[in-house]
This record gives structure tokens, sequence and C-alpha cells, in this order.
């Protein structure tokens, strides 16, 4: 079945490394100046198109929590199926489910008894250790380390490099809806909904 990852910008073109050894592979954009070109080697093509296709499945390639909403709602609208692109060099333990739409990048791990929901990614070398519920439209930036025993709201970023510290069974680490994580951050307590902290240990950003 060919995937079809939807943005074909930097991170778009990772993936297609990553898919292109294991299935046909497009890219579908909503931009006229990148519709009909190769990018990568690989054709771009419009959503009109793709709506025409059989046997094609779609991962988001965009970041942004509301944008990747946005355009999942426009192919539930239209039928088109999600797929999970991983890497062969992902590992996954014991005990984890993971919804629809995920991306899981080169050398990224879920450890034990997680639960991750629909269009999550996971960029290179993140993790999910044991006993962690993660909502949907999360993001991983490169090296995010979610440690045991921690929630994870819906629509949250997490910056590369940003280490979570390990809950509790009785008391786990909450990170509050739409909350963003800023890069090197590290994480010690609650974070609120729509909160944006950074340093170490995390702070609200002053605006």
């Amino acid at each position: 079945m060919t995937l079809a990852i939807y943005g074909p910008g930097g991170f778009g073109r990772e993936l297609a490394s990553i898919a292109r050894h294991q299935r046909d592979v497009l890219f579908v954009s909503d931009a006229q100046g990148e519709i009909g070109r190769y990018m990568s080697g690989i054709p771009v093509i419009a959503f009109s198109e793709l709506k025409e296709r059989k046997s094609v499945e779609v991962v988001i390639a965009v970041a942004d929590a509301a944008i990747r909403r946005r355009l999942a709602r426009k192919c539930e609208d239209c039928g088109i199926q999600f797929g999970e692109l991983t890497s062969t060099s992902h590992e996954r333990g014991d005990g984890v489910s993971v919804q629809k739409g995920g991306i899981f990048c080169g050398f990224t791990s879920l450890t034990a008894d997680v639960r991750i929901g629909q269009h999550f990614h996971a960029n290179i070398y993140s993790y999910v250790a044991h006993d962690c519920i993660i909502g949907d439209y999360v993001t991983l930036a490169p090296r995010a380390c979610i440690n045991g025993n921690t929630i994870i709201e819906d629509d949250v970023y997490i910056g590369t490099g940003a280490i979570l510290k390990q809950g509790t069974p009785d008391k786990p680490l909450r990170i509050g809806q739409g909350a963003i994580i800023g890069m090197g951050a590290v994480v010690t307590k609650d974070i609120a909904p729509g909160a944006v902290v950074v340093g170490n240990p995390a702070r609200p950003l002053e605006r």
C-alpha cells in the first residue's frame, strides 16, 4: 500500500528517507508552488488527487498540532485512511498501544505499558518510558526524554533535548493540554495547560 506523506517540508523529506525503503511513497501538498514537482525524487500531488487514489494511507508531517488536526479532519471527511510510519531502528516494548497516524523516527523507543494517542510524532532519539499516557497530536522533537509515570495531554509540543522528570504511580507528572516545553528544558513539576516553559528547572516564559 502506498504511503502519502502530507507535507513535503523538511520533516516530510526526512520521513521519506525512512518510508521509501518500505513501500511506495508520495508527497501531498496544498501549496500550488509544490504540486507537480518532485522533491527528493518523490512526486508531490494535490489533495484533490489523493482523494481519487485507492490503496493509500496518510501520515501528516506537520509539527503544529492545530494544523495537524485540521489536515486530519480534512482526510477523515473524505474517508482517507491513516497509516503509521516506523523506522526499522524504532523499539517498542510490552504493553504498548498506539492509535492511528503515528510517526516514529530513527532510534526512538516506547519502553513498556505506554498508551499513545492519535497522530503522535516521535522525532529521532526521543523516547517514552514506562507507564506513560500520551494524548492526541503530541510532538516530541529530537532527543526529548519522557520518563516514567507521566501524563501528556493533547496538542503538547516538547522541544529538542527536553527532559521530563519521572512521576510516581500515585502522582504522575502532568503536562497540560497545548503546553509548549522549550528546547533543553528540565521539567520537574506539573505544567499548566497552554503554558510555555523554558530553562532548568523549567519555568514559565516571561512575555
